[in-house]
């Protein structure tokens, strides 16, 4: 990874980029009007460039660019606020007051959906292991704006940490959440998925072990939840109840784990 400015830039642009480059230890190189593609065939690397409104990630064998924007959030939070259905709020059970360890952050939507239904006196800790995965939401949760004051609130209100779920879940006291939630990078594509072409390129492939699915039922109070692609062995492996949805290319698994 290497870090740039825009196009357009500026003195405060050309600081901001290089403290930027400083804080994630990788290199800076000056823009010069020329254009990420010809910076990436010199440099052969990803390149993250900072922008006077947001940061985007523009990787080497990609053709989309990464940025953080909670569009699928805002739209979900708008419908659970007129009362209607999510499937990821049914599974969870999440209600006000509650707590969630989202151990695969990526871009955030389900984090931000959580934040906004536990509400104030609920808590919502995100994990990532990526750490440019990390950076991007790190900022974007805090900063952007959305015109929506509710909604700025509950993506300011999600902790997020740089570190992989594994360890974490290792090292993490019994019954500190109520729902410990996996949506990890579906082993099968689906190619109507737009908004994840761009994290496919940084996200971490993990896969489940019997020893990460113990340390979420020890950690979790309630409720292991895995989101994954409706032909995954997974729910079965490990014993998840699913919420079927006959129009859905994926599904939720759910593992009860009060009072067992």
């Amino acid at each position: 990874m290497i870090v740039t400015t825009a196009g357009r830039t500026n003195d405060e642009m050309v600081k901001l980029a290089k403290n930027v480059a400083a804080e994630l230890v990788v290199p800076y190189i000056q823009r010069n009007k020329q254009s990420i593609h010809k910076l990436q065939d010199q440099t052969d690397d990803d390149i993250l460039v900072v922008g006077k409104n947001r940061i985007e990630i523009h990787p080497r064998h990609g053709d989309e660019p990464l940025f953080f924007h909670p569009n699928s959030a805002m739209f979900r939070m708008k419908r659970i606020a007129k009362g209607e259905h999510d499937p990821f709020i049914q599974a969870s059970g999440l209600t006000n007051g509650r707590s969630i360890l989202d151990c695969t952050l990526g871009l955030g939507s389900d984090s931000i959906v959580a934040s906004f239904v536990v509400g104030k006196t609920g808590k919502v800790e995100s994990l990532e292991g990526n750490k440019y995965l990390y950076y991007l939401l790190k900022g974007g949760l805090k900063s952007w704006d959305t015109g929506y004051p509710l909604m700025n609130e509950a993506m300011a209100r999600v902790e997020v940490q740089h570190i992989k779920y594994e360890r974490f879940l290792a090292d993490c006291p019994s019954n500190s959440y109520d729902v410990v939630y996996f949506d990890p990078m579906f082993e099968v594509t689906i190619d109507e998925s737009e908004g994840i072409k761009g994290l496919r390129n940084f996200a971490i492939y993990s896969t489940l072990t019997p020893e990460v699915i113990e340390a979420a039922k020890r950690v979790a109070k309630q409720k292991v939840v895995l989101k994954d692609h409706w032909k995954s062995e997974q729910f079965e492996r490990y014993g998840f109840s699913v919420f079927k949805r006959k129009t859905a290319k994926f599904h939720f698994g759910v593992i009860d784990v009060e009072g067992s």
